[in-house]
């Protein structure tokens, strides 16, 4: 046995035979041979596609920091990005809204004309229940200043204040049940924010409605490109006091047990790529929940500017990304190329 072999059994315990001829190439010289022992599926079944509902714009209008994206105005535009994307096998979306005004109140969050309850209406009017439906429930596209909470004061001056936003989230949640969301998803990162939501959806009928918390968002850099889009980066101060700090990872796991007590039914790791081992950490500490990951406007960003510089192949690397964050324990993979991925797939261009 070599001392690689030794050494490799030695960390698992013992459970490498010592097989003085193993030749683990073997199984890596055709494609049909890596396929077949190959450990992660990549389909487009788990992919979650996100959405931008916005009220300022007529028609579809690309996203200049997230090349391929669009806003798809309300109307039948949105119905065939939808229909598009059923047909290449994603069937999951994130719907988010950019009103046409913002106020103190983020009152167009939870108005039921708004973008994304007008939206929730149309694909169901359309589509029917083919799709499934979440709904990003926050108030930050929608508030005035721009934080995920209403502001208040704390002892050390202007902060955001937990317990009444908690009363807005519930309100814009039970708004997006009513026009036929599936799923509704707290961003955030309010405390007791999953158990407000399912009080209030539980109270108003709603109890079919099923909750994708976003358990562990991170005060992460990579949230520049969606930030632009909505403009919704904070007017004052900055997300750290309710965002989590990049240096911690067993903090996440607290976080996922107590969303998981108030009733959470998916939990989230945001962003995806940077934090891979916070997505295994929490797949591992709960494996029996759903777990979704967030590949992020950022991280999508690194993926273009690489492809257009020639640093990498594109449909590979985008790929590889992917694979790797499934690879990491996420069964959700909330990631703008969606689509894009998909039709790789579709298409049998997978490059390993």
């Amino acid at each position: 046995m070599s001392r690689v072999e030794a050494h490799a059994g030695a960390r698992l315990g013992g459970v490498l035979p010592p097989y003085p001829r193993a030749r683990p190439r073997r199984l890596r010289l055709l494609k049909p041979l890596r396929d077949l022992v190959s450990e992660t599926i990549l389909d487009p079944g788990h992919f979650m596609l996100p959405i931008f509902v916005s009220e300022r714009h007529s028609k579809p209008e690309p996203l200049g920091s997230i090349p391929g994206n669009y806003y798809p105005p309300e109307s039948g535009d949105l119905v065939d990005l939808v229909s598009k994307a059923l047909d290449f096998g994603v069937k999951s979306f994130l719907l988010f809204g950019y009103p046409s005004r913002k106020d103190e109140r983020a009152s167009r969050a939870y108005a039921s004309d708004g973008p994304v309850q007008k939206a929730l209406r149309h694909l169901r009017r359309e589509l029917g229940y083919e799709p499934v439906l979440a709904t990003d429930v926050c108030i930050c596209n929608y508030h005035s200043e721009g934080h995920c909470g209403l502001p208040g004061n704390c002892r050390f001056g202007r902060c955001v204040a937990n317990d009444e936003t908690l009363e807005v989230y519930a309100r814009i949640a039970v708004s997006h049940a009513e026009a036929g969301a599936d799923i509704v998803a707290p961003s955030g990162m309010m405390d007791g924010q999953v158990a407000a939501i399912r009080e209030a959806l539980d109270r108003e009928g709603y109890w079919d409605v099923a909750i994708m918390a976003y358990s562990a968002k991170y005060a992460s850099s990579f949230y520049g490109p969606f930030r632009g889009i909505l403009d919704s980066a904070p007017r004052w101060g900055d997300r750290r006091s309710y965002q989590m700090d990049p240096r911690n990872a067993w903090e996440a796991v607290k976080e996922v047990a107590l969303d998981i007590g108030e009733g959470a039914d998916i939990v989230m790791v945001k962003p995806a790529l940077a934090y891979l081992d916070v997505i295994r950490l929490v797949k591992e500490s709960f494996p029996w929940i759903p777990l979704a990951a967030y590949n992020v406007s950022g991280e999508a960003a690194l993926v273009e500017l690489a492809a257009r510089e020639g640093l990498a192949e594109k449909a590979a690397l985008l790929l590889e990304v992917l694979t790797a964050i499934r690879r990491a324990g996420a069964d959700i993979i909330i990631t703008y190329h969606a689509l894009e991925a998909a039709q790789l797939l579709k298409e049998g261009r997978i490059p390993f």
